[in-house]
């Protein structure tokens, strides 16, 4: 499976963060639902086929721990960051967004709104 070391080009990282892309729908539908626990280097990388705001909301049904929600532009620019608490949210990005790092939320302050995001293949 093709992972993704992520990179925040604005503020650098302080640890590796290594993600799993999901762009299919069933990948998309699912995330991380059903999964006991989410590593704190660890998550997924969602895109939609265009920005959007309605098309790139999520929900926390069915999760058993809290996630950050980043979600990303077209450019990769960070156009909103969210703590996403299980069984309680839906949330939609503030503005349209064409991607969505689900993270462990202890590193949801490592993302600010602006900021340039890249990712690129790890091993």
């Amino acid at each position: 499976m093709k992972h993704l070391r992520v990179d925040n080009l604005t503020h650098p990282l302080p640890s590796p963060l290594i993600v799993t892309p999901c762009s299919n729908f069933f990948c998309r539908l699912v995330g991380l639902m059903g999964r006991a626990a989410l590593p704190r280097d660890g998550g997924l990388l969602f895109r939609w086929p265009r920005p959007s705001r309605s098309g790139a909301a999520i929900h926390m049904l069915l999760m058993r721990f809290p996630i950050a929600a980043v979600w990303l532009d077209e450019h990769q620019r960070v156009v909103d960051a969210r703590l996403a608490r299980p069984w309680r949210d839906f949330l939609a990005p503030r503005r349209a967004a064409q991607f969505l790092l689900e993270i462990h939320p202890e590193r949801l302050d490592e993302f600010a709104l602006g900021d340039q995001i890249s990712w690129h293949e790890t091993d």
